[in-house]
């Protein structure tokens, strides 16, 4: 059986995730492997109805209450979804996970960084990806995308530019600390190129 590979793509709305998701899928199965992709949070019938919550409801959230529905949205997404998928040794492709605690509701809502962090680990108990894609766009470049695309935004989208900032930074230092586990990509960059670099570092691994 191949080794389960659990991958995960972050950075700010607008950077280009899903299309890059759906690259790599294709192109993981075009290996002949068997790939789960799948979201935080909506990755499960439950997560459909927590994302909703957390994106769309109509008023104020407290930030540790968001912190908090996210927490659980991860804890029923990795038991049911994340690990049973890496158990059969295939591929999770995955939009979000801590690292988006760590840099939203972190650095975005001001809250500490570490507690967001351990409270997603015990949520996921421990589990990390084996690699992190962060795709870095400045937030401005990242809201003319959004504003091309969107006639909705969502609770976090519609945040103020200082947000945003916030967060591409957290994401830039969690990226620093931990080079082994992060891919940085310029989002700027042609989509077929930044496609071609996540396989660069894939490819000895599938």
């Amino acid at each position: 059986m191949s080794e389960g590979l659990f991958i995960t793509l972050e950075g700010g709305d607008g950077v280009g995730k899903s299309t890059q998701a759906a690259l790599l899928e294709e192109w993981l199965t075009g290996r002949g492997r068997t790939v789960v992709r799948t979201r935080e949070p909506g990755g499960t019938d439950a997560g459909v109805e927590i994302r909703e919550i957390v994106l769309h409801h109509r008023g104020d959230i407290a930030p540790r209450a968001e912190a908090l529905l996210y927490a659980a949205d991860r804890a029923h997404h990795v038991a049911t979804v994340v690990r049973p998928a890496l158990a059969r040794g295939d591929v999770v492709v995955q939009d979000r996970y801590i690292d988006s605690s760590v840099a939203y509701q972190g650095a975005g809502r001001i809250l500490d960084a570490q507690q967001i962090r351990d409270l997603s680990l015990w949520a996921a108990e421990g589990l990390l990806p084996d690699l992190t894609i962060l795709l870095d766009l400045d937030e401005d470049t990242a809201r003319t995308r959004l504003d091309s695309a969107r006639t909705r935004y969502d609770r976090l989208e519609a945040e103020r530019s200082d947000f945003h900032a916030r967060v591409r930074a957290a994401y830039l230092a969690l990226a620093d600390e931990e080079p082994e586990r992060f891919l940085v990509v310029d989002a700027g960059r042609p989509v077929d190129d930044i496609a071609a670099e996540i396989r660069d570092r894939l490819a000895a691994r599938v």
